[in-house]
């Protein structure tokens, strides 16, 4: 697998912060409004898979969707750091998929309750690989898209984030203590549709600067 930036064989990941509603088109695809500070949810370090791994349907749910995001790796601890000071703290980027138990969401929306088991089963955090971030990547400019079983479903630009990824770090720096290891999803576009099992799932970031195969089952 390669999942990891080569410089880092060793490399353990922390906490996984996730953005939510952060592409406004994928916010009103969904009928929510679009924010107006940036949504945070929190996923579990046993929801993280790799290039080659299965993503497993839960029985819980009949109603599992793929949301394509770049994510970013955070390389030291970081905290109430200003925005232009944030990138400094990026470690690596990569692709991944936040994978959303729809009806789960939904029912807990309608109640009011925390989205952590609609997002947090195992494997529902699937990361491609990470390189290491150096100041030439625009992170404002980076195609996302996904595929599944050769049909592209999602597909659009980081320049569409509500938040950019530096606002993020430091909203998020000022809120919990970012360490070496975390990794923040930051958002979707629109585009997310429901997977089954045998589907072939395929992620890229930056026309391949970063890919992810997944499967389904």
């Amino acid at each position: 697998m390669t999942h990891l930036i080569p410089d880092f064989p060793d490399y353990q990941f922390g906490s996984i912060y996730c953005i939510g509603r952060n592409y406004a088109k994928h916010a009103k695809e969904l009928k929510n409004e679009v924010p107006s500070e940036p949504v945070v949810f929190l996923k579990p370090r046993s929801s993280l898979i790799f290039n080659g791994d299965s993503i497993q349907i839960p029985a819980q749910s009949k109603n599992v969707h793929h949301e394509v995001e770049m994510l970013v790796l955070i390389g030291k601890t970081t905290t109430n750091v200003p925005a232009e000071k944030a990138l400094e703290y990026v470690m690596g980027i990569g692709v991944g998929l936040d994978m959303t138990a729809r009806d789960l969401q939904s029912d807990a929306k309608l109640k009011g309750l925390p989205w952590t088991l609609a997002k947090g089963f195992d494997t529902f955090a699937p990361l491609g690989n990470l390189v290491k971030y150096h100041p030439e990547i625009n992170l404002s400019d980076l195609n996302v898209s996904v595929s599944v079983n050769g049909e592209k479903r999602q597909s659009g630009n980081t320049s569409d984030m509500l938040f950019d990824v530096p606002s993020l770090i430091s909203y998020l720096s000022k809120q919990f203590t970012l360490t070496a290891g975390d990794l923040i999803f930051t958002g979707t576009p629109e585009g997310v549709s429901a997977v089954e099992k045998g589907d072939l799932i395929k992620a890229s970031l930056g026309n391949g600067l970063s890919t992810l195969q997944v499967h389904v089952s």
